[in-house]
């Protein structure tokens, strides 16, 4: 029986996440565009900056960021890899604890400040309750991560609309799941005066049903529930013990697996 890991949910193979730095003032507008055309972010915090000159206020996170996903990026933004193990875990847990605290959920992902990690960096994430962390070292195709801790994003957005074009277009030979990830910083649109690229952009992403719209952490839970599925000996039956809804193609017909639930295939 042929199984392939090729469809994200609702059976599409094609998806759409953005990741946003620093909680800026510019985010305001920023996600009132998104929201005016169904995309969704990821939204990687500093905690320590609340309040600051050109920063958002901490009472306004939880109702700008709702249907976004809000994620840690250290309370005050240094260089990780310059920093103590015990300063790392500082940053990330009192980031985190802050963030929790207004969210209303735990705050799982995050992005490295300047984009900056280490060995040492990856080394101690998993004990202090990061999944995944996204990096700046954009690789410019559509790929899935090999590693969440280290996820490399598809572009900044400088490069989103002519990537974008290409990731509507695109018809791969053999299908497979795309991942569009742009990332960046809402105070770039305002210091180069081009948010009329974002607004392009979200216009000629919205609305499509073949693509799945999602958060950092959605996309990261997905596949880590897609690598949870457990098969038969004789491939002709499979459990999701997560909660997460999977889908996958069994023979090239789309097969809908319901959280926690054994399917037979075929």
């Amino acid at each position: 029986m042929r199984i392939k890991f090729d469809l994200f949910p609702g059976g599409v193979a094609k998806a759409l996440t953005l990741s946003w730095d620093d909680g800026r003032i510019h985010d305001r507008r920023l996600v009132e565009i998104l929201n005016g055309h169904g995309l969704k972010g990821s939204f990687h915090l500093n905690s320590g900056f609340f309040g600051n000159e050109g920063y958002i206020t901490e009472d306004e996170v939880a109702a700008l960021y709702e249907g976004h996903e809000i994620s840690a990026h250290t309370s005050t933004h240094p260089f990780l890899s310059m920093t103590p193990r015990e300063g790392i875990a500082e940053e990330i847990l009192k980031d985190r604890r802050h963030l929790e605290a207004i969210a209303g959920y735990p705050v799982r992902g995050m992005s490295y400040p300047f984009g900056n990690y280490s060995d040492q960096v990856l080394s101690v994430l998993p004990a202090l309750g990061i999944e995944y962390s996204r990096t700046v070292k954009s690789h410019g195709n559509f790929s899935l991560p090999d590693n969440l801790l280290a996820w490399h994003p598809t572009c900044h957005h400088k490069e989103m609309l002519d990537l974008g074009k290409k990731f509507l277009e695109e018809q791969p030979r053999f299908p497979h799941m795309q991942l569009l990830y742009v990332w960046g910083h809402s105070y770039e649109f305002n210091d180069d005066g081009n948010w009329e690229e974002l607004e392009q952009f979200a216009a000629m992403m919205g609305g499509h049903a073949e693509i799945w719209y999602a958060t950092n952490i959605e996309i990261a839970d997905y596949l880590s529930a897609v690598q949870g599925l457990r098969f038969s000996a004789a491939q002709d039956m499979v459990y999701n013990p997560s909660a997460v809804e999977v889908w996958i193609s069994v023979e090239g017909e789309a097969c809908r697996i319901p959280g926690g639930a054994t399917v037979r295939l075929g």
